[in-house]
Order: structure tokens, then C-alpha cells, then sequence
């Protein structure tokens, strides 16, 4: 998936969000995906720079970000990218994972742009019996002084989890989509605050 392509699709739908005075969500299918992509904006005053800082701070997301259970550079960082693995593990339906590059974009219609693209080869490589591996999985982070964006487009591998756990993981994610992407930018502001 073009992670390119994807940030032009969040950064069209940005403008009937960024100046909600509270949080406001929106989700659309995109091409034959399980799941649709979303964004969510939350207003707010922010210091870009610490959350920029936490949000690159993958080697501590583990007792930061909600359910990130395992979190580990794969190479060393640069100073615009970092390359890592990531096991999260959802309640009730169980564990995904998988290997992303996470690069600084700059600024963008007035946002810092961090956005992450999942590597597949990687990917393809990690122990299905220790979690399901994710089939594809990009997504963003917008940072601007009055709000902080969160986009995601993700799905599991059909063959890597049973029928009802894969509907679980894709319905069932679009249904939760809302409170999960604000559950995401509450606690990663909450983080960048304690610094």
C-alpha cells in the first residue's frame, strides 16, 4: 500500500475535521480493504515537539501506548526514521504484529507529519503462532499547535486467524474505530505531557 497515497486521502478529508471544537472522526472504504481507513482530530493546545518526540519514542511505547505489548528497534535510528517491531494485544480477540518504518514527513498544510508504513517482507517472516501478522498497516500522526491527528489504515492476514476472529478484527475494528483512534491521541498527549 502507497503510504504516499494514503496520507493524500487523510489530508482530503483533514479540512472537515481540523477545526471542530471537539473531537471528530470520519472513515471511508478504500479500494477492496476489510477494513475502512479513518481519522480522527482531537482540538487542544499542543507542544508539537513533545509529542513529535514521544510519537518517535518507539523503544518506551511499552507501558505509554495502550495495548503495545512488545516494541523493539529492527535497526538503528536516523535522524528522521526509525524501523521497528511491534506486537499489539486487543482485548478478547488477541495478539498482531509486525515491522514499520515510522518517518518524519515535515510540515503539511500547517500539520507535522509522522507517518509509518508496514514492511512486508518482515512481516511476512514473524511467527504467525505468536500473533496474527498484519496484512498491511500505514497510518499518520498530525501534530499542529490547536489539534493532533490520527490516521490508520490496517487489517490482520485472512489466513493467520480463524473466520470469526478475522470478522472480529475487521467489523468489529470498524465499529471501535472511533474510540480507539481518540484513545490513541489522549494517551500519546497524556505522555508527551509527563516529559
Amino acid at each position: 500500500m502507497s503510504l504516499d497515497a494514503f496520507l493524500d486521502r487523510v489530508f482530503r478529508r483533514l479540512p472537515a475535521l481540523k477545526n471542530s471544537p471537539t473531537f471528530a472522526f470520519d472513515a471511508w472504504p478504500f479500494a477492496d480493504q476489510p477494513t475502512k481507513e479513518g481519522l480522527g482530530v482531537l482540538p487542544g493546545r499542543v507542544d508539537v515537539d513533545k509529542v513529535a518526540a514521544r510519537v518517535l519514542d518507539v523503544g518506551h511505547y511499552v507501558g505509554n501506548v495502550d495495548h503495545v505489548v512488545e516494541c523493539r528497534l529492527t535497526k538503528p535510528a536516523t535522524a528522521d526514521a526509525v524501523t521497528f517491531y511491534e506486537r499489539i494485544q486487543i482485548p478478547l480477540l488477541g495478539g498482531i504484529h509486525m515491522e514499520v518504518e515510522l518517518r518524519d514527513f515535515g510540515v503539511r498544510d500547517g500539520f507535522r507529519v509522522l507517518a509509518w508504513r508496514q514492511l512486508d517482507e518482515p512481516t511476512e517472516r514473524l511467527d504467525p503462532k505468536k500473533a496474527a501478522r498484519s496484512a498491511y498497516n500505514v497510518g499518520a500522526w498530525l501534530l499542529a499547535p490547536h489539534a493532533v491527528g490520527y490516521a490508520l489504515s490496517s487489517a490482520p492476514r485472512r489466513d493467520d486467524v480463524g473466520r470469526l476472529k478475522f470478522a472480529a478484527l475487521t467489523s468489529g475494528a470498524d465499529a471501535g474505530a472511533p474510540a480507539v483512534v481518540k484513545g490513541a491521541i489522549d494517551g500519546m498527549v497524556r505522555w508527551a505531557a509527563r516529559t
